[in-house]
């Protein structure tokens, strides 16, 4: 086994960072546990059972950092597993120097073009996104995880991003999620999705989110996957096109009743939201899990 260790800046962690990796084999048998300052680790002669047994947990912790951990990797003597796991601070903040509006027209003009979407023009949407990064940055670091996750996700027509026509700015926009008002095809785009294996429909619509109307959520990954959330009943016509209203959003967990358990409730009972930099890491770990391009927002933690 490589377990390879990175920062919130998506490169290795530098090296002397003191780092306690701690492995376990499916049995809950701990077979490796030490110290180490080195960013990769490499295992060899890990017992292999040929059962459940080889369904190893890595966790991997260091000194005010949020400590990071992957199951099941599955141990074989006839292949390498890799580990990509990273490591933020417990204070870690959002860095967007390279998300300057100048430098987004650039280098994610489809991002730049929804986030000034009802605008009177390039200066007002600007000021209204420069507004938004200082003064609300988890906002903006959802967002820019929603747009990158988004872009990843392929519809047979295209991703979902293509279907948006306008962010709403108001007081729902928060750091868990967003609303939109999008083109109806996207609904039957990711109606076809689902026949095809990569959406599954989500019970409960209404009860995780009030005044919604049906929700599919993406099973690629183990966590961290795409939740399109439709409201039929709100609407509006944009550039001749009746609209609906959406309400992206992702999860930690895949799992209904992780999910339920384990975010929903968790985060009513201590008055908190989904985390956009927990999002940051799951979603790039489970992405390097899954061996796709990068998890690659205009952002990084430090």
């Amino acid at each position: 086994m490589m377990i390879n260790v990175y920062a919130g800046t998506r490169q290795l962690m530098p090296s002397g960072t003191t780092l306690l990796v701690t492995v376990l084999n499916g049995n809950q048998q701990v077979v490796y546990r030490a110290f180490q300052t080195s960013s990769s680790v490499a295992l060899r002669g890990l017992p292999y059972f040929d059962n459940f047994g080889d369904n190893y947990s890595v966790v991997v912790a260091a000194p005010d950092h949020a400590q990071a951990g992957f199951y099941p990797v599955r141990v074989n003597p006839q292949s390498l597993a890799v580990v990509d796991l990273m490591l933020v601070r417990k204070d870690a903040v959002f860095n967007f120097k390279g998300a300057r509006w100048d430098l987004l027209q650039q280098s994610h003009a489809q991002y730049a073009t929804l986030l000034a979407a009802g605008t009177e023009g390039n200066n007002a949407a600007q000021q209204r996104y420069t507004k938004l990064m200082e003064d609300r940055p988890a906002v903006l670091a959802c967002l820019f995880n929603m747009f990158t996750a988004m872009s990843e996700v392929h519809l047979p027509g295209g991703t979902p991003l293509n279907y948006i026509r306008e962010l709403i700015w108001d007081e729902t926009m928060e750091q868990d999620r967003f609303f939109a008002w999008a083109d109806p095809e996207l609904v039957h785009q990711v109606e076809q999705a689902v026949a095809q294996g990569a959406f599954s429909p989500e019970p409960g619509t209404a009860l995780f989110h009030p005044g919604a109307t049906r929700t599919w959520k993406q099973v690629q990954y183990g966590e961290a996957n795409v939740q399109v959330t439709v409201h039929d009943n709100n609407r509006r016509t944009i550039d001749g096109v009746e609209c609906i209203m959406i309400e992206p959003d992702i999860d930690y967990f895949r799992d209904p009743e992780a999910h339920a358990l384990l975010e929903v409730i968790t985060n009513t009972v201590t008055h908190s939201l989904t985390d956009p930099r927990h999002v940051y890491v799951l979603r790039w770990m489970a992405g390097r899990k899954a061996g796709v391009p990068e998890f690659n927002p205009p952002y990084f933690l430090e």
